[in-house]
């Protein structure tokens, strides 16, 4: 049992580290409804502009193993700091980018720290409590991403429109300053363990486990962003409702998200893969009554609410990573965050195309439905090669506790 002064520095970081997310989903949820802003701004259609959104996943995709690796001899710390700071500085260049080929260099660089971040704060987070607590903890870090759509995309939006767009990347840039001096003052000093290296941390790269649960990311959280891509023209194109009951409904989405980060985590602490197997039936389910609600406002922002919910899926499968990558635990818990920008980039893919062939506004909630069930089917797979491991592991001690027992 935790003493009270314990409780309360445990909060102050897993603050500290949830300032960090609301800053990261701050940038990366408003840059897309501020396209048509930085389009006219820089003189090049939406389009054109929405490769900047294409830039900055790719740097994440990149950024995180690169940067976790570069940084296992780091102490986690430092290492939160300066991925802050570059997360600052790219995204106060943005803000002064003087065209639209150095906007793009810049959303890159921008994006290098984001997963490296959210894998690096997981690890602190979970060192602070108790190992039935540990899902809990680390959706409590992720509360600020959650946050981040509820609160900074509004603000950063409104900032976009009343000052200017470059202003909204000022205001992630000062969320990044803000992140680095919390981090400082409340984060506790995590030196690396002897043994760590960069060498170690690709060891993560051999455990089928890993590439396992990454695959049930990439592919069951699509679902999720096939339907929130799309959702603005679902509404004014098939629910026929206001722009300011959108931007009301996308909210709500963020609150789905926000209650399932605090509540779905509890139940991960004690059966964490069947957890995950739910979510991705909730989700499927969910996705699959999407179509059927959305000529009606009150029935599709119930949908929506609920398709948020299913976002808690990134926490479970953040302590899932932790648990499968044994010591190599840096790189396979910034990987979670590529395999989710993987399916930010599947999702809104196969669902533009289903729009673009004819199946309807509505059609990405049949495509969510269909990437969801693939997430099961990769799940139901690591369940099966997990059991059939530890059962070989069972079978294996028996044998050398009955070859001794000849002797």
């Amino acid at each position: 049992m935790y003493q009270v002064g314990t409780e309360r520095k445990t909060g102050l970081v897993l603050f500290a580290l949830a300032v960090g997310g609301f800053a990261i989903g701050t940038t990366e949820f408003a840059t897309m409804s501020l396209l048509p802003l930085f389009a006219q701004g820089l003189g090049i259609d939406a389009p054109t502009a929405g490769h900047a959104i294409s830039a900055y996943a790719l740097g994440v995709v990149v950024g995180a193993p690169a940067l976790a690796v570069i940084g296992a001899r780091l102490d986690r710390r430092t290492l939160l700091i300066a991925l802050m700071a570059m997360f600052a500085i790219g995204n106060t260049l943005s803000g002064l980018a003087p065209s639209y080929e150095w906007l793009l260099v810049f959303r890159f660089l921008t994006g290098l720290p984001h997963g490296a971040y959210f894998g690096i704060a997981a690890l602190v987070a979970t060192s602070l409590v108790p190992e039935d607590r540990r899902t809990v903890a680390v959706g409590r870090m992720f509360l600020g991403l959650t946050f981040a759509t509820i609160i900074g995309v509004p603000l950063s939006n409104w900032l976009g429109h009343a000052i200017g767009w470059r202003w909204s990347f000022g205001f992630a840039a000062s969320l990044g300053v803000l992140t680095m001096t919390c981090v400082r003052l409340w984060a506790p000093s995590v030196p690396p363990s002897a043994e760590a290296s960069p060498l170690r941390e690709l060891g993560a790269l051999r455990r089928p486990q890993v590439w396992l649960t990454l695959g049930i990311g990439a592919i069951g959280f699509g679902g999720l962003f096939a339907v929130y891509t799309y959702l603005a023209d679902i509404l004014a194109s098939v629910t026929h409702v206001s722009v300011a009951a959108t931007g009301l409904i996308l909210s709500v989405f963020g609150v789905g998200m926000t209650i399932g980060n605090v509540v779905i985590p509890v139940f991960a602490d004690r059966a964490l893969m069947r957890t995950a197997g739910l979510l991705l039936l909730w989700s499927a389910v969910m996705l699959l009554l999407f179509p059927l609600a959305a000529h009606n406002v009150w029935t599709i922002t119930i949908v929506v609410f609920l398709i948020g919910i299913g976002g808690a899926l990134g926490t479970v499968l953040q302590t899932r990573l932790m648990d499968v990558a044994e010591d190599a635990q840096g790189l396979a818990a910034a990987l979670n965050h590529s395999a989710f920008n993987t399916a930010n980039a599947l999702g809104p893919f196969l669902g533009g195309l289903a729009i673009a062939g004819g199946f309807g506004w509505t059609s990405p909630g049949w495509v969510g439905a269909l990437l969801a069930l693939g997430g099961i089917g990769i799940w139901a797979l690591s369940l099966y090669v997990q059991r059939r491991s530890a059962a070989a592991a069972v079978r294996r001690v028996e044998s050398r506790v009955y070859a001794e027992s000849e002797r």
